[in-house]
């Protein structure tokens, strides 16, 4: 085993690029992706629906639906240690123990023919060695009454059917806490959810990565549950990483104009009322038509003949990087 390097970054993913092979051939849907996350540390992965977000977080899983995704470049280091190499066998260690993820639709992912306890309890038994079969039950109540599941002993022994969305996603919680990762990954984990629901979900996932010390890796389009659940942002369009920085700075003086395009675009409290919403005119651009210059600016309102010039490199500007040459040091 390669050694790790436990004083470095929890996750690190560098120039990741994605395809996907189709009848035309293969197409590239993500291209040149980095960043790395702290132990600790959420870091909010945002854009609009296609733009890479969730391959990004499937390509750290090992998850991309074979044969058809592939990993084309790149790297990616939990604790230093690259998982790409890694055996199949290997990789499924890692997943549940090391690094768990929850879905955006839970109802897809749970056996709808296994109790809620049930599921928990396998998830022990997969992954936790060290909990005796006698005590995993216990253990299993334990962690649906840590992510506050309701009436817990009638819901534990409820089918997925006979819950709700938000019992669900609690669920979902129990089994990614059970192994003890150290990286959380919630892939748009509140958005078929109602808002008090959502704020609940948002409350309890920060309360346990502060209680377990876990990194957490948040994929959303909505930049609003960005500023209360992370410490920094990267924000990705048509692929590629735009902006990235610390979220209070990148959400109040965004760099990019698609990450001020976005920040306009949110409907505001303090609006008149019968005021139109804001959009960025245009649409994203196909995977199989993306242009080798700035892939936003066919809509971006300062684009001119340099940034089609050619491709345009990320810029670093302090603590915060922007993928735009029109961005004044």
């Amino acid at each position: 085993m390669a050694a790790e390097n436990r004083a470095g970054p929890l996750l690190e993913v560098e120039d990741l690029s994605v395809s996907f092979t189709g009848e035309a051939g293969p197409v590239q849907v993500t291209a040149g992706v980095s960043f790395s996350i702290a132990q600790g540390e959420t870091l909010a992965l945002v854009g609009e629906s296609g733009c890479g977000k969730s391959v990004t977080a499937s390509a750290v899983m090992r998850l991309l639906p074979l044969p058809a995704g592939r990993i084309s470049s790149g790297s990616i280091r939990l604790r230093g240690r690259e998982l790409l190499g890694l055996s199949p066998e290997a990789m499924y260690r890692i997943r549940g123990s090391e690094v768990a993820m929850v879905f955006q639709e839970p109802m897809t992912c749970l056996n709808p023919v296994h109790t809620a306890l049930s599921q928990v309890v396998e998830v022990l038994k997969l992954h936790r060695p060290d909990v005796p079969p006698r005590e995993r039950r216990a253990e299993a109540l334990r962690l649906l009454e840590e992510v506050e599941l309701p009436d817990l002993n009638r819901r534990a022994a409820s089918y997925p059917f006979q819950l709700s969305g938000g019992m669900r996603q609690r669920v979902m919680l129990a089994m990614a806490l059970a192994g003890r990762p150290r990286l959380l990954i919630a892939d748009e984990p509140t958005t078929a959810l109602d808002v008090t629901v959502q704020a609940q979900i948002l409350a309890l996932l920060k309360r346990l990565r502060l209680g377990h010390g876990m990194g957490m890796l948040y994929i959303t389009h909505d930049t609003a549950v960005v500023a209360e659940i992370a410490d920094r942002v990267v924000v990705m369009y048509a692929g590629q990483v735009v902006e990235q920085g610390p979220v209070r700075e990148v959400l109040e003086s965004p760099l990019h104009p698609y990450t001020r395009g976005l920040m306009q675009c949110a409907p505001r409290l303090d609006s008149r009322p019968r005021t139109r919403l804001r959009s960025i005119p245009g649409t994203v651009p196909p995977p199989r038509g993306l242009p080798a210059h700035c892939r936003f600016a066919e809509r971006c309102p300062l684009a001119d003949d340099s940034c089609r010039a050619g491709p345009i490199p990320l810029r670093r500007f302090g603590q915060r990087q922007a993928r735009c040459i029109k961005v004044e040091p």
